[in-house]
């Protein structure tokens, strides 16, 4: 778990450069808030508590969690967040080695649900904006009711891949699209560092031997097959395979989510099956579901064939047939 908080900070420190204190915001609401709920979880269950703190798990799912959620959003929604992952997606599975599905996603797509509008307040890059805001003008948007006032109007607009969705249901073409000064490079402003520096820590996790190659690659596969094959089909109105690797949450759901020991498969087949059914399973609900962003319920979608995977993935045990 160390190992995994030490590849994140590539990212932490990337997404804070490009979209501000209010990442900053989430990271400390959801850490603070995760270390309470399980220190009292465990004491309402009669567990010991140092031991339980102290592997990590808890800062994990909540760092995953504050780095998923929208950079300017009001305090009381990473709280909730972290609440529903830990308590609810957790604790109530039993804790730790026993819930079948990623309790960050569980608590991403529960937002999503429940508070679509707070979930789609990103802040634009910080080369888009005129004036930078500081920690203090961020504390009071994520403390105060500014936060639903026309001032946030001013500095957020939808991500590259809501952006993306919305104006080819409006019928535009995709060159038409990325004349937008939010598309000005490959995954639209901003967002292509951040998951290159996802992608940095998840080569870190694979080099340590934390995590094996297997998930991500075959979950990042799964997505650049899909995304090829439409753009070579009709490249008007399907967005590059480039685009769809580097924009939103790819690289982080294929390195840091996807991996979970706790919730993916096991077998090395079944990883390589159960990450490309999550790389399509994205490319599918990006591009005809409802959200503009696919990967945290494709990965609790997939979560529920984890069993059936790795029953017909077993490998040959020597000595039997």
């Amino acid at each position: 778990m160390l190992w995994v908080l030490i590849a994140l900070l590539p990212g932490c420190i990337t997404m804070i450069w490009q979209f501000g204190y209010g990442v900053l915001f989430n990271i400390i609401i959801c850490l603070s808030t995760a270390v309470v709920a399980e220190a009292w979880m465990l004491k309402l269950r009669g567990r010991n508590i140092k031991p339980f703190i102290s592997d990590l798990s808890a800062v994990v799912t909540a760092l995953l969690l504050a780095l998923a959620l929208p950079t300017i959003a009001p305090w009381w929604l990473p709280f909730v967040g972290t609440l529903i992952a830990i308590v609810i997606a957790k604790h109530l599975y039993g804790g730790l080695g026993y819930n079948p599905f990623n309790p960050a996603m569980v608590a991403f797509a529960v937002l999503m649900v429940s508070f679509p509008k707070n979930m789609t307040v990103w802040v634009l890059p910080s080369s888009l904006l005129a004036n930078d805001i500081g920690l203090a003008e961020t504390a009071q948007l994520v403390f105060s009711s500014l936060s639903s006032s026309p001032i946030i109007d001013s500095i957020t607009a939808a991500t590259p891949l809501d952006e993306m969705k919305t104006r080819l249901n409006l019928s535009q073409t995709t060159d038409e699209i990325r004349h937008a000064a939010i598309f000005s490079n490959i995954a639209g402003e901003g967002w292509q560092w951040v998951s290159l520096a996802y992608l940095a820590g998840g080569c870190l996790l694979i080099g340590k031997k934390v995590i094996s190659w297997h998930i991500p690659v075959s979950l990042l596969a799964g997505l650049f097959i899909a995304s090829s094959i439409a753009y070579l089909v009709e490249p008007s109105i399907s967005p590059s395979p480039l685009f769809h690797l580097l924009s939103g949450g790819a690289m982080l759901g294929a390195f840091f989510i996807a991996t979970d020991p706790v919730t993916a498969a096991t077998t090395l087949k079944g990883r390589i099956i159960y990450g490309l059914l999550i790389g399509l399973m994205s490319y599918i609900i990006r591009t005809w579901g409802g959200y503009p962003e696919g990967i945290a319920f494709a990965v609790l979608l997939i979560n529920m064939t984890v069993p059936m995977i790795d029953q017909y993935t077993r490998p040959r045990v020597y000595g039997h047939k």
